[in-house]
């Protein structure tokens, strides 16, 4: 579409991952392997909590709800992108909408998972003997229900104040799924606005959740120094450092991508590729390895025990 046609546009088309030509088949492999790997590796994690009775504490009910936020958020982005590899670059107006908007709901939903399940931590290390009260079965459930309702109308808000500008220039997005500012560079109105407000947004949701975050972990840092034997500080740790793990690899690309001016440069969907299909590809992982009780369980399942 001309860039300055001034008809309504319908559709967009996804400029995609700038690569070679020669690339094209072994990157369509890559990441569909990706897709499998992430989906089976979540999954499988999904089943081993809810078939061992040891696995039924907070940390595990709030680690199968981030498993399955991981499959759904690679499926809004990885499908559409395999499609752009194979020449499909187009996505109407209405996929737009339903991709950005699931796709903030989910990264957001995790991100308030994340804060939960660092306070879920905080209470089991700093505060064991109120941890089955503050953390029953019941409160898990509200605190899981209040992410995903926080998170879609966060969501809902930052696709409304999207989309309710016009668009009517080029329809070509410089990215390889519909995000909020690359989408905003093609208004034929008046932005600025709109990218005030989603930046600040996001960057305030994001700023004290990870706040919060610090101050669990900075609270159980100082309750692991106290411990008195070597053992207990190790166990203690390990467990936490796999929290800790996973929340950098969201949090860190999420900040350089939200905190800074859109470039629109390679770099950009390079690394958002980091924390939309490699870091649910990796939260299985980094559970499963530094968790005796769940490469236990794994152990089993794979074996055909518990399926």
């Amino acid at each position: 579409m001309d860039k300055n046609s001034s008809t309504v546009v319908t559709e967009f088309i996804l400029r995609g991952l700038p690569h070679p030509s020669e690339l094209q088949v072994p990157l369509v492999m890559i990441f569909s392997l990706i897709y499998i790997f992430t989906f089976v590796g979540n999954f499988t994690l999904i089943i081993a909590v809810k078939k061992t009775p040891d696995l039924q504490t907070p940390m595990y009910f709030f680690l199968s709800n981030l498993s399955f936020l991981d499959i759904c958020l690679s499926s809004v982005t990885l499908p559409k992108l395999l499609g752009n590899f194979l020449l499909d670059k187009t996505i109407p107006f209405s996929g737009c909408i339903s991709q950005l908007y699931f796709f903030h709901f989910l990264a957001s939903c995790e991100c308030f998972l994340y804060t939960v399940m660092a306070y879920d931590q905080y209470v089991a290390i700093c505060r064991p003997l109120h941890h089955g009260n503050l953390m029953s079965r019941k409160v898990c459930m509200c605190f899981a229900f209040g992410c995903w309702l926080t998170a879609s109308l966060h969501s809902m808000v930052h696709t409304v104040l999207t989309f309710h500008v016009p668009y009517c220039r080029s329809n070509k997005i410089d990215y390889f799924f519909c995000d909020i500012i690359p989408i905003l560079k093609l208004a034929c109105a008046d932005t600025t606005i709109n990218k005030t407000v989603t930046l600040a947004n996001i960057g305030a949701i994001a700023l004290l959740c990870f706040i919060l975050i610090l101050t669990s972990y900075g609270h159980i840092l100082i309750a692991i120094m106290k411990m008195k034997t070597v053992d207990a500080r190790k166990k203690t740790f390990s467990t936490c450092a796999s929290h800790v793990t996973v929340v950098m690899c969201f949090y860190v690309p999420c900040v350089f991508i939200y905190m800074q001016p859109y470039s629109g440069t390679s770099l950009d969907s390079f690394i958002a590729i980091f924390y939309t299909l490699i870091t649910p590809l990796l939260n299985p992982v980094i559970y499963s390895l530094r968790n005796e009780k769940v490469k236990a369980v794994l152990s089993k399942l794979v074996r055909g025990r518990c399926l």
